[in-house]
C-alpha cells in the first residue's frame, strides 16, 4: 500500500478542487503533479484504507506519470477519482474486442468451460435458459418455470413473468402487430436492450470484457473479486442516462433479482457468478444443484 501524508499546502489544494467558486491566492496558485492526484484523491475517500484501492491508485499513477494520454483521472472531474479504472494489462488477448460467443475474463480466456453457446450471442445465452422447450421463443409460462427452477418463490416468479414478457416481448417480435401471448424471440433480443445499463453487452448482444472488468475496478471497494449490495446499488445509480426512467427501473430490478439469487452468507456476489449471469451458465448450474439436492433428500 502506498502511504501518503499530504502537506498542509497540498491539503488546501485538494479542498479547493471541490469548492463551487474560485479560490483566491495563495490557494489557487498551488498545484500537484498528475501522479499525486491519483493517490491523494483516493485518500479523501472512506475506503482509502483498502489495500486494493491504494494499490490501484499507485498503479494508475505509476503508469500515467508524465503521459497525459494515459491519465484515467481528471483534476476537475471528481467522479473520475471516485470510480477508478485499472490500467493493468489483462492476461487474455484483445480485451477491447467484444466477444460474440463467450463471456471471457482473466480467469476464463475461453469462456465458461463445458458450457455450450449453441451459436447464440452472449446476450441470447443470458436468456436462453428460460426457453424451456428450446424452440427459440420464450413464452410467459416458460419465464415463470425458469424462475421456479432456480429457486424463486411463486410471487417473484409470477411478477418476473409479467414484467419481463410484458415489457420486452414487443421489441423482439417479427411483426408490428402485438401478440397477446407475449412471446420473446431470442434471435431479436438485442432489440430489447435498454439504456442506463452497464454496457457489458454491446448493441448487438456481444460481451465486452473491458466493461465487465470496469464493474469491479470502479465499484468494488473492499474485494475486487466480488460486490456487496451497496456497491451494486452504486453501480446502478452510476449507470443512469439522463431522462431514462425505464432504463433506471429496469437496471435496478435486474441487479436486485441478481443479488437475491446469487448473494452468499456474507452478502457478497462473486465476480465468477456475475460473469455466469451474463452468459446464463449460472442458471443451469443452480438448477442442477437444486435437482441434485432434491434427489439426495429423497434418498434420506
Amino acid at each position: 500500500m502506498v502511504r501518503v501524508s499530504p502537506s498542509p499546502a497540498n491539503r488546501r489544494t485538494i479542498f479547493a478542487l471541490f469548492l463551487p467558486f474560485p479560490v483566491p491566492s495563495p490557494l489557487s496558485c498551488l498545484s500537484l503533479a498528475p501522479s499525486d492526484f491519483a493517490i491523494l484523491a483516493l485518500c479523501l475517500r472512506s475506503s482509502c484504507a483498502s489495500a486494493d484501492m491504494a494499490a490501484a491508485a499507485a498503479e494508475t499513477a505509476e503508469t500515467a506519470e508524465g503521459n497525459e494520454a494515459l491519465q484515467t483521472v481528471a483534476p476537475k472531474a471528481p467522479v473520475t477519482y471516485e470510480r477508478v479504472v485499472s490500467t493493468q494489462n489483462l492476461r487474455f488477448p484483445k480485451p477491447h474486442v467484444p466477444r460474440a460467443l463467450e463471456a471471457v475474463d482473466d480467469d476464463h480466456p475461453h469462456g465458461t468451460p463445458g458450457y455450450k453457446n449453441n451459436g447464440y450471442s452472449v446476450l441470447q445465452q443470458h436468456i436462453a435458459f428460460f426457453d424451456r422447450n428450446k424452440d427459440g421463443i420464450i413464452y410467459p409460462w416458460e419465464t415463470f418455470a425458469g424462475f421456479r427452477a432456480i429457486g424463486f418463490n411463486f410471487l417473484i416468479s409470477f411478477l418476473g413473468m409479467v414484467i419481463i414478457n410484458g415489457v420486452f416481448s414487443y421489441a423482439t417480435l417479427e411483426s408490428w402487430i402485438p401478440s397477446l401471448l407475449f412471446p420473446i424471440y431470442i434471435k431479436n433480443i438485442h432489440k430489447a436492450k435498454h439504456g442506463s445499463d452497464s454496457e457489458v453487452y454491446d448493441t448487438e448482444g456481444r460481451f465486452v470484457p473491458e466493461k465487465f472488468e470496469e464493474l469491479f475496478s470502479k465499484f468494488s471497494k473492499t474485494d475486487r473479486s466480488r460486490l456487496r449490495y451497496d456497491e451494486l446499488y452504486s453501480l446502478t445509480s452510476a449507470n443512469k442516462n439522463a431522462y431514462d426512467p425505464f432504463g433506471w427501473t429496469a437496471e435496478k430490478l435486474e441487479w436486485g433479482i441478481t443479488y437475491l439469487l446469487l448473494k452468499d452468507k456474507d452478502g457478497f456476489v462473486s465476480k465468477e457468478q456475475i460473469r455466469g449471469m451474463y452468459d446464463g451458465s449460472i442458471f443451469e448450474t443452480i438448477e442442477r444443484q437444486r435437482e441434485l439436492s432434491k434427489m439426495q433428500k429423497k434418498k434420506m
